[in-house]
């Protein structure tokens, strides 16, 4: 049945192409895949330490805000409720983002479902997503990027199930979801933009007809209201740490922007999104989805230009590779079960043992080292070393005069040390860490009458330090102990002495974002 709704111009889009009853669930195989990849998280999650990130979180708690710096709240606000909750570990701060990433799981196999695909093209789906680098390095850490995953993941559905069912009070619920997921980052702004452009320029243009969109709009604008005040009362700065992650060239800036996309999913799994990608953009009876394909384009433009991270791009592959999945369903149905059990066992037992050891605490912490994880995957050697930064602070603490201590001070380079001293430091009895890294510099400047002496932990030269202190000597060098080259491996704690101005008037110059 081809029904073409009058006045819809050039649009190519016939309105029910396919089936108005998607295939039946495959709840069983789609939800282990789904409470494994969940579980797992979970079961390595207390392996060696929190993250920089994590640190920053959990101490940003105490600091409860409808947004800040880097950030809009709802991160933080769920580490303080998972600390409150659960304890003070990673594996605390981490639950959360276990959920996240085995409801995204569930979602990319539900996805796989409502384009047309069976219980193979389901699993395949969920598999592939699952062992992603992506997911499982994401997934592993509490941040804003493994819930920003999961708020695309759930628009991506309902979009789909938009187009299928032309349901447009759904615009109501993709109004929420974006809402909520403006409160944890704004990257989901850049997408449904997209997918609204993809709409406009693909088709099908008739769900954009309907006073059910600018409802969804006016939602999803209200629940964000509060933090885009608090931004606007701030002077904006997350447009500010958006300029300095450009100039930053993380992930190999512009260059490594499409290279980078590989990674992301793995090499393997670059096929299945490739041929997804064909998929929709040329198979008849998933044209009505083509504005994905738009989506997907325009992001990648709008990242190359304003410099984002390749990463950014993650929450566009969970419709590509199920529509994929639906192309390898046809073909396993054509070369028989044997064929399936190849592709599966290719999928978990290549792919997911890969990622397994790039992205997860596997290796034994005395080894870590020595393995390919921290060259590969950075934040894996973000999450050793703390303790030991906070006894080594406490170490030169002790080392000032009793005199001197009631009068001293911590300042750090940046927020993750900050936040470890704030996680360990009470039980060496250290004063209140500052920084002026991010929101941490709000939190600040030091209390007055704590301007005899401080510690300066992580400078990497005299200086930079001297611009503030008249007196400044190196006093210890930071070691994890494993050998694990990360950021703070090596550096140094100084005691500076003889500040140059009240910390008032100097604290605006700590100021720095990234």
């Amino acid at each position: 049945m081809t029904d073409v709704t009058p006045g819809a111009d050039r649009e190519q889009v016939v309105r029910t192409p396919v089936s108005p009853v998607p295939p039946p669930l495959a709840l069983r195989r789609i939800a282990a895949v789904s409470a494994g990849t969940g579980a797992l998280l979970l079961a390595l999650s207390a392996r060696y330490g929190y993250h920089r990130d994590e640190l920053y979180y959990r101490a940003a708690g105490d600091h409860l805000a409808w947004g800040y710096d880097d950030q809009p709240p709802l991160v933080v606000l769920l580490a303080r409720a998972e600390t409150a909750l659960f304890g003070d570990s990673p594996t605390a701060l981490r639950t959360a983002s276990a959920v996240a990433v085995a409801l995204t799981v569930l979602l990319v196999g539900l996805i796989a479902r409502e384009l047309g695909g069976g219980a193979r093209a389901q699993t395949l789906a969920a598999l592939a997503w699952a062992v992603a680098p992506l997911t499982v390095i994401s997934g592993h850490l509490l941040s804003t990027t493994t819930l920003d995953l999961l708020v695309w993941t759930l628009i991506s559905w309902l979009v789909v199930r938009l187009v299928r069912t032309r349901a447009h009070r759904l615009w109501l619920m993709i109004g929420l979801v974006t809402g909520v997921g403006l409160l944890n980052k704004y990257l989901v702004a850049f997408f449904v933009v997209a997918l609204l452009a993809g709409m406009f320029a693909a088709g099908p243009r008739t769900v954009l007809r309907t006073p059910w969109l600018p409802a969804g709009a006016v939602l999803a604008f209200l629940i964000s209201l509060p933090e885009l005040l608090w931004q606007a009362a701030h002077g904006w700065p997350q447009f500010d740490l958006a300029r300095a992650i450009a100039q930053d060239g993380d992930q190999g800036g512009r260059a490594g922007f499409l290279p980078f996309q590989l990674l992301l999913t793995g090499p393997l799994m670059t096929p299945l999104w490739a041929v997804g990608l064909w998929q929709l953009g040329r198979v008849e009876r998933l044209r009505p989805y083509r504005l994905f394909v738009w989506a997907y384009g325009a992001l990648a433009l709008v990242f190359l230009v304003t410099g984002g991270k390749a990463y950014y791009q993650g929450g566009a592959y969970p419709v590509v590779l199920a529509a994929g999945a639906l192309t390898v369903e046809e073909w396993l149905a054509r070369a028989g079960r044997r064929a399936w059990r190849g592709v599966r066992t290719g999928i978990v037992a290549v792919s997911g043992a890969v990622t397994v050891l790039i992205g997860l605490p596997v290796v034994p912490l005395a080894a870590f080292a020595d393995s390919p994880q921290p060259a590969v995957n950075g934040d894996s050697a973000e999450t050793v070393g703390w303790p030991q930064l906070a006894a080594t602070v406490d170490r030169v603490y002790r080392t000032l005069p009793p005199a001197e201590r009631g009068a001293t001070t911590i300042v750090t380079r940046n927020y993750g040390e900050a936040g470890a001293l704030a996680r360990y430091g009470d039980a060496y009895g250290l004063p209140t860490a500052y920084s002026g890294h991010n929101a941490y510099h709000r939190w600040g400047p030091p209390p007055s009458d704590r301007s005899a002496v401080t510690l300066f932990v992580g400078a990497r030269s005299a200086g930079e330090l001297r611009r503030y202190w008249r007196e400044v000597e190196p006093a210890a060098r930071i070691d994890n102990g494993y050998g694990v080259d990360n950021e703070e491996q090596g550096a140094e704690v100084w005691i500076c002495r003889g500040l140059r101005e009240p910390w008032p008037e100097i604290w605006p110059a700590f100021r720095h974002l990234g």
